[in-house]
């Protein structure tokens, strides 16, 4: 395929603004997929996706529109998934920017949009939902406007459910994004014309092995080719080349400027890194392409096997699902109370719990997550530093000299009736308010900093929930500051659970550990003998509650008679409970970790 024949391009939005959607109609319109064949969101692989209507994976599609090769890549829209988006936008020229008429202008479309304008990318601006009663096209026009300094008639008005406009976006796709570079092969006497292809996103097949999805910058790549992974020294056969159509589809070679995915029949998911470039074998390119910034997790908890003898499955599963999601991190651990797990780093709260999801689905484990926390640094007595990611591994107070936490810069985009509301979340959470941007159609853009502590466990929900669902938010780190916090162990029996041990900031941990055990006390279900449940601070106690006994009528059968035989039935009864108490061990339910964090 000739270069200038080629278009790249991605579609960049928030959350259910549509992409999906208008995706399912350009696939339409190029008969790409047959009508008997399609489905809504058939670019959104998993049941997940479609069950709570978001795209959680990026997903490439190849489509052919006017004598033109058009290859789409639908990105995902929440900001957990943000390094999904930083991927898909290495590897294409342009991007639709898709704004809903009706919602306008939100927290995350600023945030891709920046990211977008980062790798120059061309802009084809969108106001999706047009047919929407609630849409006011002339409102968000204006926004974007403001937001790109473009022209009016550069707007496309569009509607991905009725289809209107689509065409126009394709047209577009054609006449403004730019063909890729790229020298096909053929070219000798040039290190750049040999043969390069970047690896944006991977996946497992249990019977192909790791399939790689890759953009060709230079060169070609066929079937049973010879290749060499540039970072890892991985080496391997093409045992198949195609495209994405939007299944699997054999189509060889792949040449410079297109998008395709190459078997590579690794078995070893390490094998085969997101980010990394392929090379020919007998063409041994000198440098790699630049690929991506290591992404690094700011939410933290471990995954266990409710199953203890279900380790392996789960270790299988956790590095199958690490090659489908490069931006999960994990490392081995073991819990006195949960057995052999993995500790977990994630993006946030969504990602944290779209992964729990998939291993159960995908994998049919049945896990325990715990509740989820950030990294700290301290400095210890000595001068030494260390990092923090569970509250068990914190020292007592006397062994370190200073405690940092992270802090976000936190922007919220919400109509202005609701700005009272959402101060008072935000005050509670320790923001510090920063200032205020009101737009034209009433909306306004609150900026605060918050430690990422308090952001990540429910704030937004809350945020949602005080704005009647309006608000949205998108955050990003910004430094480390001291703080003054304390570690809150929890006891279970008199025995102390690690992984429902926190740390809170010091004036409010009180507050907390009250809370805390109200909501065990209300959780974990009563057991045959007497169950107390404290939080600590060192050795001290500061909340404490009891679950008391279930009792069984011993006196049931008991007709008459003197008092005393009654009172002697009882008596038994509490030595029985006196010895069980000494002995048993407390039932949990498996889900008890985040519901008592998220006060649900």
């Amino acid at each position: 395929m000739e270069l200038s024949k080629i278009r790249n391009f991605c579609i960049i939005a928030h959350i259910d603004h549509g992409k999906s959607t208008l995706a399912d109609r350009m696939l339409e319109i190029t008969h790409t997929v047959e009508m008997r064949n399609m489905q809504n969101q058939i670019l959104d692989q998993m049941d997940l996706e479609r069950e709570r209507g978001i795209t959680i994976k990026l997903a490439p599609v190849r489509m052919e529109y006017a004598g033109h090769v058009l290859n789409l890549i639908d990105t995902p829209g929440h900001v957990d998934f943000s390094y999904e988006v930083s991927r898909s936008l290495a590897a294409v020229e342009g991007a639709i920017l898709l704004v809903d008429a009706a919602q306008g202008i939100e927290a995350q479309t600023l945030s891709t949009l920046y990211a977008a304008l980062e790798h120059d990318l061309e802009i084809i601006p969108v106001l999706n939902k047009i047919d929407l009663p609630a849409a006011r096209p002339e409102e968000v026009k204006h926004e974007i406007i403001k937001l790109l300094g473009c022209d009016e008639s550069e707007i496309i008005l569009a509607s991905g459910k009725t289809g209107e406009g689509v065409e126009e976006i394709l047209k577009a796709v054609i006449e403004h994004i730019p063909a890729p570079k790229g020298l096909p092969a053929g070219r000798q006497g040039e290190v750049s014309g040999k043969t390069k292809a970047l690896i944006f996103d991977s996946n497992y097949d249990p019977y192909r092995g790791v399939v790689a999805y890759l953009r060709v910058v230079d060169g070609e790549i066929k079937n049973n080719d010879e290749f060499i992974l540039m970072q890892t020294g991985s080496q391997g056969r093409a045992e198949d080349v195609g495209i994405f159509s939007p299944k699997l589809k054999s189509c060889s070679p792949l040449s410079a400027g297109e998008i395709g995915y190459v078997v590579t029949g690794f078995k070893e998911v390490s094998q085969a890194a997101v980010g990394d470039t392929i090379t020919l074998k007998k063409e041994n390119a000198v440098s790699p392409l630049s690929g991506y910034k290591k992404v690094k997790p700011y939410v933290f908890a471990s995954i266990y096997a409710s199953e203890g003898d279900k380790y392996p499955e789960l270790k299988d599963a956790t590095e199958k699902l690490k090659l489908n999601d490069s931006s999960l991190s994990y490392e081995p651990e073991r819990s006195e109370v949960l057995g052999f797990g993995f500790r977990c780093g994630f993006l946030g709260l969504l990602h944290m719990d779209i992964v729990r999801e998939r291993l159960e689905r995908e994998f049919n484990l049945d896990i325990v997550i715990t509740s989820p926390t950030v990294e700290y640094r301290i400095t210890k007595i000595n001068g030494d530093k260390a990092i923090v990611l569970r509250a068990s591994d914190m020292p007592e107070e006397n062994m370190y000299r200073e405690i940092f936490e992270p802090w976000a810069l936190l922007e919220i985009i919400t109509p202005k009736d609701y700005i009272g509301n959402i101060m008072d979340i935000a005050q509670k959470k320790r923001a510090v308010y920063k200032n205020t941007e009101y737009f034209d159609d009433g909306r306004a853009l609150l900026k605060y900093e918050i430690p990422l502590a308090e952001l990540i466990v429910d704030f937004y929900d809350q945020l949602k929930t005080v704005s009647s669902g309006y608000a949205s938010m998108n955050y990003e780190i910004l430094d480390w500051r001291e703080a003054k916090l304390s570690k809150i162990d929890i006891l279970i029996a008199e025995e102390k659970v690690d992984a429902l041990s926190f740390i809170s900031f010091t004036s409010k941990a009180q507050t907390e550990a009250r809370r805390i055990v109200e909501r065990l006390k209300e959780l974990i279900p009563r057991q045959n003998f007497e169950v107390k449940i404290q939080a600590a601070i060192g050795g001290s106690i500061i909340a404490s509650e009891r679950i008391s006994a279930l009792r069984k009528d011993v006196t049931a059968k008991l007709y008459g008679g003197d008092v005393t035989r009654k009172n002697k039935l009882l008596d038994k009864q509490k030595k029985g409970k006196k010895k069980m108490k000494q002995i048993g061990r407390v039932n949990m339910p498996s889900d008890i970790f985040i519901k008592v964090l998220k006060n649900e």
